[in-house]
């Protein structure tokens, strides 16, 4: 099995605005270092512009609300590169970037290798998050006994 993860925020400005200007330009290189970590296995495109990673993938129509979905190897895989390149600098900026969300935003669940999930599919695994908690269906990093990087970092909120 491998561990899809889908991350989702709405960005306090749109992304042409300077407000966000960082976290945009940062994109493609977040995006070619994890492509690019050992355990990585797929990721969900846009459309390809540079600059724009997936911000064209809207959540509800909204154009502010971004996803980012991924595919790796193993949670330890993962977590290499959450929080041992550059995209924990990037991580540790988020509330400089993305509004603060009343509810979870962030799920992680177990697909059969080969198995690229949809964002609608992912969308319902984090539905099933918020409604249930954590369950072997959805969850996040504290389900995972194997998440040594998350425990010591002690992420705030996942």
């Amino acid at each position: 099995m491998h561990l899809a993860e889908l991350n989702v925020g709405r960005l306090v400005a749109p992304t042409d605005d300077p407000r966000v200007a960082d976290f945009m330009n940062a994109l493609d290189k977040v995006n070619t270092i994890g492509k690019r970590m050992p355990g990585f296995v797929w990721m969900m495109e846009g459309s390809g512009e540079p600059g724009t990673g997936n911000t064209d993938a809207k959540i509800g129509g909204d154009p502010q609300y971004v996803s980012n979905l991924t595919v790796w190897e193993s949670v330890e895989t993962l977590e290499e590169f959450v929080w041992n390149t550059v995209h924990r600098r990037f991580y540790e900026r988020r509330t400089e970037w993305f509004e603060v969300l009343g509810e979870q935003h962030f799920v992680m669940w177990w697909v059969e290798e080969g198995h690229r999930p949809t964002l609608d599919e992912a969308l319902e695994r984090l539905e099933h998050r918020r409604r249930h908690g954590d369950s072997d269906e959805a969850f996040g990093w504290s389900w995972l006994e194997q998440a040594k990087l998350y425990q010591q970092r002690m992420c705030a909120a996942e």
